[in-house]
């Protein structure tokens, strides 16, 4: 055991003494340093050690009897030492300051005969180093073994940060004190700065990289350069990626700016990263106009697109938002998230936020609540997405994607709703499964409907359809997050699967704005750009956790991608148009599109069987509804879990009875 474990080891019965204890150790030690400081003074100015007598004795009482009750006034024995920094010095500046005004009035302007009057003048000064070198010595030893050893904090991943700027200083600063991450330098692109050190961090060029990782074996780096453009970031990251370095980036500069920042900061790189495009700006006339003012309903609000629209809208200042949630809990977070805003915005005076339990195939319930607040605009968010989820439950998922959909548009139209959008998929687009093929239907519902109610409602009704989600529930990204902490393997149906992909922010903004253009009936989609393959994605999630891919050509990597298969209904491409050429609109980036639509004179019919049918989980009639309404459905196995039991159950029986 080294001497300074040692050290450490005798101080923990210390520590573990009672805090009133603790705080007369800490008084009777400055005790001793003013005695001990006013004996310095007096060797400092007469050049020889002189002993304790009349003069010195006098001169250390005096300190003694202002120190204390300065020390005590100013919280000198409130701070934790072994937790206190710059704030604590900074305290013991102020308190010194004021204890050296009055022990200088008394020795150096009253004076005593005894005592040189330059004593009042040094030992304050003195003082200040002892007492502040005592709080840094206590911080520097005793925190030193029982949190993080010398030894252990040497033993810490090394990170670099990248940028130099103001976000890259404060984040240094903010992980001095860090015992999760050890910072030995910075990255930047200005070659003015290579070679140079800010906060005691020399800075590096970026090329530099490949050789600080061979000699300082660096792990992480740590982007600090929020004012970059995304052209610059995704070749920052592309460059990371090549280097085998795990990447965390600053959610924002609020923290960095006020000078807050731990490693609790830091996060994984952010999923408009992952993208790899810029993300798409909004309209914020288009934004406001069907929200700011106005009642806005929204169902599914506890659900990964549900919330994020109820964080948008709230931003927009609606008379009233009415969240729509059939689970609990869902309601409750969404909830209490928004209602957390009544107290720091004074727009929120009222009971803005309205949590209302319901399902949207209740038709009481709908018409109780849209009676009850007339809302203007209802963003229908409310659907089960997941593609095996659906298949095996299959009844229910036509339930809640159509029969929800059909039952909330109605009331809309009933009680006068101006503007009512739906929230749709790219998956509605030549459906393969079950749930694909009750979106849909579910678009054919709205536009049936207002083709219908054209002349006698003033309800707009819209389709609103995007790509995959990231970072919403059941998306690949929190999944292959998992799965690389895990330590592998990463799953993945098929190797050439793709998706088109956006952010939650920016489907919501999406939903809102499209709504907004609707002339009536209107399907819009998002010029997204390229579909995004999904084991490139999950390529790039490893390489920018700083692991290499397992494979036949490199063995001893760390992640392995394995290929299961598709799922029942799932396909490997995706569209997002049918019909003619997408129109443009308002939006750059949003088209809309005109799809075939089925008159409601024929449509009201099969719908009403298909009411009946689900209720019953008449699987095989479902089917075929769906396979007459949805042009190019074609229905596969089916899976459904009480269907396929059911069979069984048959099947056993009339086994037994041909036995």
């Amino acid at each position: 055991m080294t001497v300074l474990n040692k050290l450490h080891q005798a101080s923990r019965p210390i520590l573990e003494l009672p805090r009133y204890v603790k705080r007369l150790i800490a008084l009777v030690a400055d005790i001793i340093l003013c005695v001990l400081t006013v004996w310095l003074a007096f060797y400092l100015r007469l050049e020889v050690f002189v002993p304790f007598s009349n003069s010195t004795l006098l001169a250390a009482t005096i300190s003694v009897a202002f120190a204390l009750p300065v020390f005590i006034i100013s919280g000198l024995y409130q701070a934790i030492f072994r937790y206190s920094g710059w704030p604590a010095i900074f305290t013991i500046a102020r308190a010194i300051a004021v204890y050296g005004l009055l022990y200088a009035c008394v020795i150096t302007l009253i004076g005593f005969a005894e005592i040189p009057k330059t004593i009042g003048l040094i030992q304050p000064l003195l003082l200040f180093f002892a007492i502040g070198g005592s709080r840094i010595l206590v911080r520097r030893y005793w925190l030193g073994d029982l949190y993080q050893s010398q030894l252990q904090i040497n033993a810490l991943p090394k990170a670099l940060v990248y940028g130099a700027g103001s976000a890259g200083r404060q984040l240094v600063s903010g992980l001095d004190n860090s015992y999760e991450m050890r910072v030995v330098g910075f990255l930047d692109d200005d070659d003015r700065l290579h070679g140079h050190s800010l906060n005691s961090q020399p800075i590096f060029s970026p090329d530099y990289l490949p050789e600080l990782i061979e000699s300082d074996g660096v792990t992480h780096v740590l982007l600090a350069i929020p004012s970059a453009s995304r052209h610059r970031r995704n070749e920052i990251l592309k460059y990371l990626r090549q280097n085998r370095v795990a990447v965390r980036t600053l959610p924002s500069v609020a923290n960095p700016a006020e000078g807050r920042v731990t490693t609790s900061d830091l996060r994984e790189l952010d999923i408009d990263d992952l993208l790899g495009r810029e993300p798409i700006k909004p309209n914020h006339i288009l934004l406001s106009r069907n929200v700011t003012k106005k009642v806005v309903l929204v169902t599914g609000a506890g659900g990964s697109i549900g919330s994020e629209l109820c964080r948008q809208i709230i931003k927009l200042k609606p008379d009233r938002l009415l969240l729509v949630e059939m689970g609990e809990y869902a309601l409750y977070s969404i909830h209490a998230e928004l209602d957390s805003l009544q107290t720091t915005d004074d727009h929120f005076q009222q009971q803005l936020v309205v949590p209302l339990l319901a399902s949207v195939q209740d038709e009481n319930r709908m018409l109780e609540i849209m009676d009850t607040w007339q809302p203007d605009t209802v963003y229908h968010a409310a659907d089960y997405k997941h593609v095996p989820l659906v298949e095996h439950n299959l009844a229910e998922g036509v339930k809640n994607n159509v029969i929800g959909t059909l039952t909330i548009a109605q009331a809309a139209i009933e009680k006068g709703v101006a503007d009512f959008v739906l929230i749709s998929t790219d998956k509605a687009v030549r459906p393969a499964n079950i749930m694909e093929a009750s979106k849909r239907l579910a678009e054919l519902c709205l536009q049936s409907l207002f083709t219908h109610h054209a002349k006698t409602s003033g309800t707009r009704l819209s389709v609103v359809r995007f790509g995959n989600v990231l970072n919403s529930s059941g998306s690949v990204i929190p999944k292959f997050r998992k799965q690389i902490r895990d330590g592998g393997p990463i799953t993945l149906t098929h190797a050439e699967i793709n998706r088109y992909f956006m952010s939650i922010p920016e489907a919501a903004q999406l939903v809102i704005q499209a709504g907004a253009m609707t002339k009536g009936s209107d399907v819009f989609v998002l010029d997204m750009g390229e579909p995004v393959k999904i084991a490139d994605l999950a390529q790039q999630m490893i390489e920018l956790s700083g692991l290499t891919m397992r494979h036949a050509q490199n063995p001893e990597g760390n992640i392995e991608i394995v290929i299961t298969g598709l799922r029942s209904g799932e396909k490997l491409y995706q569209e997002l148009s049918l019909g003619d050429e997408p129109q443009p609109t308002q939006h750059p980036r949003i088209q809309r599109v005109q799809d075939a639509c089925i008159p409601w004179e024929q449509l009201e019919t099969d719908l009403d069987t298909l009411r009946i049918v689900s209720e019953h989980n008449d699987v095989e009639v479902i089917l075929n509804i769906l396979k007459k309404l949805v042009a190019g459905f074609q229905p596969g196995i089916i899976v459904d879990s009480v269907y396929t039991e059911q069979m069984q159950h048959i099947n056993n029986i009339s086994a037994k009875a041909s036995d």
